[in-house]
């Protein structure tokens, strides 16, 4: 996940990406964070990360949330993303559910509208970085199963 957004080109400015994601993460927090989710993931025959997604529950009647969702630069244009969709929404379905969230990042938008998702709008999110606060564009977007 940090690689994917560190390392790899990106319309994200280099201190919009470190306010994003200043170190890998890691640690309880982030273990309760993924524990509450259904994550899968993409690995290689040598156990090397080639992406992931994560589908959250809401609160909402009906309603998930794809929460993460990333692919390391190797496996871009693979269709990684689109198999790993594929499986969230087959799974949201399994549970009931008729409508799928994601806030999308720049990166992520285009893949996300391929996969059916309508952009609600476009938001800007402040985080801090270490050279000032930074505002990181996003797109909040809907698809009905």
């Amino acid at each position: 996940m940090f690689d994917a957004v560190h390392a790899l080109p990106s319309p994200y400015s280099e201190d919009e990406r470190i306010a994003w994601m200043p170190e890998p993460r890691s640690g309880p927090v982030w273990n309760d964070r993924l524990a509450k989710q259904n994550v899968l993931l993409a690995e290689t025959d040598g156990n090397e990360a080639l992406g992931f997604m994560s589908l959250e529950q809401l609160e909402k009647a009906g309603h998930a949330y794809v929460d993460f969702a990333y692919i390391a630069g190797p496996a871009r244009g693979s269709g990684l993303f689109r198999a790993l969709y594929e499986q969230i929404e087959e799974e949201a379905r399994a549970q009931g559910k008729h409508k799928l969230e994601t806030h999308a990042s720049l990166m992520a938008q285009s893949a996300f509208a391929a996969m059916g998702f309508t952009v609600l709008h476009e938001e800007q999110v402040e985080m801090a970085s270490p050279n000032g606060p930074q505002k990181l564009r996003r797109f909040a977007m809907l698809k009905d199963l």
